[in-house]
C-alpha cells in the first residue's frame, strides 16, 4: 500500500490535535473546512486507519491518530531545525547544537562546559533552554532539541542516557532563623514559612510547586528573584527561606550569613543524566558536546571520591 504525506497533512493533523476541532486546526493551517476534511479522509483512506473521532464537541485521535501526530511533530522539529541550520550557514555559521537542562544544570555545571566547547568550536550556535526533565525527556524524543540534561526519576527507556552530576536540593534559611539549628528536614514542615522563589518560568520553581500540590499545601511565595545569588541573599537579609541546589548554597553560604540544611524527603538527592535520542545520528560537533559533558562528569566523580565533602549543615 503506497501512503503519500506532504507537510500540508502534517500540519493540519498536529493543528486539529492542538486545537481539539476540524475547524479550527483548519483555520490554524490557512485551508477551507472542506478541504482540511478532504486532506483527511484522503489520509485515513490511503493508510487504511481511522485517525479521528469525531463527535458534536470537536474531534479527538484514534491510537492511529495519536502516533501519527507525534511523528508528524517530530518530523515538523526536524524541518524547523533544517530551516534553522541554513539560515545559519547563510550567516557563516557552520553548526546548531539545541540543549534542554533543569535548573541546576544551567545555572552550575553547564557554564564552565559551554565556554570551553564554544572556545574550540567558534562556528558553532548553542540553543540552550531549561525545561523541567519530563519535557526535556519528550523533546529529546520528538526531537525538539538534541541533547537533554536530565534529573530524578524520569523515565528515558526509549533514549541513550549517560550518568551526568548529582542534583542535591537543600533548604537554605536566615542565620537566625528558627529551623537554622536542624540538620534535615521535611519539605512539608517547612512550608509554613515564607518562601524566597525563583521566577515561576525556572524549571526549579514547577518542580517544587509539582511537590507542594501533592501535599495539598500552597508555597507561601513572598518574592521571586532570576538566580541563586539572589536568591541566598534575600533569605539573608530575612525575608523568607528557599530550596536551593547544594552547590550554589555552599558557595554562597562562604560569604552570606545563611545556614543549609538537608531535605529528608527522597527526592531531594537526584541523579542527573545526558540524554539524546540517538548518539550515531547526531552531527559530529553535537556528539563532541556530549564528549565533553561526559568527560565533566567523570571529573566531578573524581573529585568527589577524593574530597570528604563533611556535613551538610553549614555554619559562618
Amino acid at each position: 500500500m503506497a501512503m503519500h504525506f506532504d507537510l500540508v497533512d502534517l500540519r493540519l493533523m498536529v493543528h486539529v490535535a492542538d486545537a481539539n476541532s476540524m475547524t479550527r486546526g483548519a483555520e490554524l493551517s490557512f485551508i477551507s473546512l472542506p478541504a482540511a476534511s478532504t486532506r483527511i479522509k484522503n489520509l485515513e483512506e490511503s493508510m487504511g486507519v481511522k485517525l479521528l473521532y469525531r463527535t458534536s464537541q470537536g474531534v479527538t485521535l484514534t491510537l492511529p491518530g495519536q502516533a501519527f501526530v507525534q511523528h508528524a511533530r517530530t518530523v515538523l522539529g526536524q524541518i524547523e531545525y533544517l530551516r534553522g541550520d541554513m539560515q545559519e550557514y547563510a550567516r557563516g555559521i557552520k553548526g546548531h547544537v539545541r540543549v534542554f537542562a533543569n535548573t541546576t544544570a544551567l545555572g552550575e555545571f553547564l557554564p564552565p562546559v559551554l565556554r570551553s566547547y564554544l572556545r574550540m568550536h567558534p562556528d558553532v550556535d548553542i540553543d540552550l533552554r531549561e525545561r523541567l526533565s519530563h519535557d526535556i525527556v519528550r523533546a529529546v524524543g520528538e526531537g525538539q532539541t538534541d541533547i537533554g540534561i536530565v534529573a530524578g526519576q524520569v523515565r528515558t527507556e526509549n533514549l541513550v542516557a549517560m550518568p551526568y552530576r548529582k542534583d542535591q536540593l537543600v533548604l537554605v534559611v536566615p542565620a537566625e532563623h528558627a529551623l537554622a539549628a536542624r540538620k534535615k528536614v521535611a519539605f512539608a514542615d517547612t512550608l509554613g514559612y515564607d518562601y524566597v522563589g525563583l521566577h515561576e518560568s525556572s524549571a526549579i520553581h514547577a518542580f517544587l510547586r509539582l511537590h507542594s500540590d501533592q501535599l495539598h499545601r500552597p508555597i507561601k511565595q513572598r518574592i521571586q528573584v532570576g538566580n541563586f545569588e539572589a536568591a541566598c541573599r534575600m533569605i539573608e537579609a530575612g525575608v523568607g527561606i528557599g530550596v536551593l541546589p547544594e552547590s550554589a548554597a555552599r558557595r554562597h553560604a562562604k560569604s552570606m550569613e545563611i545556614r543549609i540544611i538537608g531535605i529528608s524527603d527522597e527526592w531531594s538527592n537526584r541523579e542527573m543524566q545526558i540524554c539524546v535520542r540517538n548518539l550515531e545520528s547526531l552531527p559530529s560537533f553535537a556528539r563532541e558536546l556530549v564528549e565533553l559533558l561526559v568527560e565533566d562528569a567523570a571529573r566531578a566523580a573524581d573529585g568527589a571520591s577524593d574530597t570528604d565533602a563533611g556535613p551538610i549543615s553549614t555554619s559562618n
